[in-house]
């Protein structure tokens, strides 16, 4: 973990920084990344190798019962045929960037072409409606958690050594609430937002619906894994599992909006030293989500007013975090290009 980063490295980073040819703490933000990477990969020069970002996506039972969303679950299948040909928002600042995209198929109901840019570990056709019953038994849910390990172990295999999460699953706001306000421990109004485009009518509505669901698993949940089974979805937790893995192989970790973030604090929950591999990359339009940052400490880099998910936000950040590792790399220090430091 980062925490066992000896003393004497972090101070060499920051007098590394320091001394660039600009006033100390002039570039803001950008110096912080630049310390937070150098630290996890444990080195005065980090470098980015074959950035990806993993679209998971998958399918709540919920959906087909209850009014939580205003698009129906067919979207969530249609969506990933579009990231699959190169038309979604991801796809346009992936390739503008020059980053990896690929789309895991962790339960949406229906069945999707091969692909190069498919992953396919499909633990059911969308989890169980949790207004009624778990949302997914306790094996698919460490299936899932598996699977999200066995894709990260694969990636980095490949050479990368930062990974961006994005999701796409019609309903997956409501499991992100439910999550938010269990791990948080916040009221479910609080966490509600419009999603997908609810109405007010529409947002009070599932509110109430949201509420009974939080009531009528509340009591049968003591820890983040009960929390995922009753309330998660399979593309949460298998980002849930991509996230412990990435940390432990001492990845980056760029983090999404409103959904990644709740897979997160379930991550958190279950290894809270897990926090110092994230960069956030924005605040979420979906009105939980600063929420959720404050309660993890943390500060993102954009405030842009995005909530489209498919880690849309990770790639508007990611040439932010270019930058600071090419400052840190590239720009001359007083000594070098004989420059007068400040007396």
């Amino acid at each position: 973990m980062i925490t066992s980063v000896s003393k004497k490295l972090i101070k060499s980073l920051q007098e590394k920084i320091d001394n660039k040819t600009k006033p100390v703490g002039s570039l803001g933000v950008l110096e912080d990344i630049a310390k937070q990477i150098g630290a996890i990969q444990n080195t005065l020069t980090p470098i980015i190798a074959k950035p990806t970002i993993i679209v998971f996506a998958g399918d709540h039972g919920i959906v087909n019962s209850k009014p939580i969303s205003s698009y129906p679950q067919v979207v969530t299948q249609q969506m990933v045929l579009n990231f699959l040909s190169g038309s979604a928002a991801i796809n346009v600042f992936c390739d503008q960037h020059n980053i990896n995209l690929k789309v895991v198929d962790a339960g949406v109901n229906g069945e999707l072409p091969d692909n190069s840019k498919l992953l396919k570990h499909k633990i059911n056709l969308g989890t169980q409606d949790y207004s009624a019953t778990k949302a997914m038994s306790s094996d698919e849910y460490q299936l899932a958690l598996t699977a999200g390990k066995k894709i990260i172990r694969k990636i980095y295999s490949s050479g990368t050594n930062i990974v961006g999460l994005g999701e796409m699953g019609i309903g997956n706001t409501s499991s992100a609430s439910l999550l938010m306000s269990y791990f948080t421990k916040t009221s479910i109004e609080e966490c509600v937002g419009k999603g997908t485009g609810l109405d007010n009518s529409g947002v009070s509505n599932k509110i109430r619906i949201l509420n009974d669901v939080y009531n009528l698993h509340h009591n049968t949940i003591e820890t983040a894994k009960d929390a995922l089974i009753s309330y998660g979805g399979f593309e949460i937790v298998m980002m849930c599992g991509a996230m412990l893995e990435a940390a432990t192989l001492q990845m980056t970790i760029l983090i999404d909006g409103f959904i990644v973030t709740a897979a997160l604090l379930a991550a958190h929950a279950l290894d809270n030293k897990i926090i110092e591999y994230c960069i956030f990359s924005h605040t979420s339009g979906e009105q939980g989500h600063e929420k959720m940052l404050s309660f993890l400490g943390v500060k993102p880099i954009l405030n842009l007013g995005m909530r489209l998910g498919e880690g849309s936000g990770v790639a508007v950040a990611f040439p932010i975090i270019v930058s600071a590792i090419e400052f840190l790399n590239k720009m001359a220090t007083f000594k070098s290009a004989n420059v007068s430091e400040s007396e």
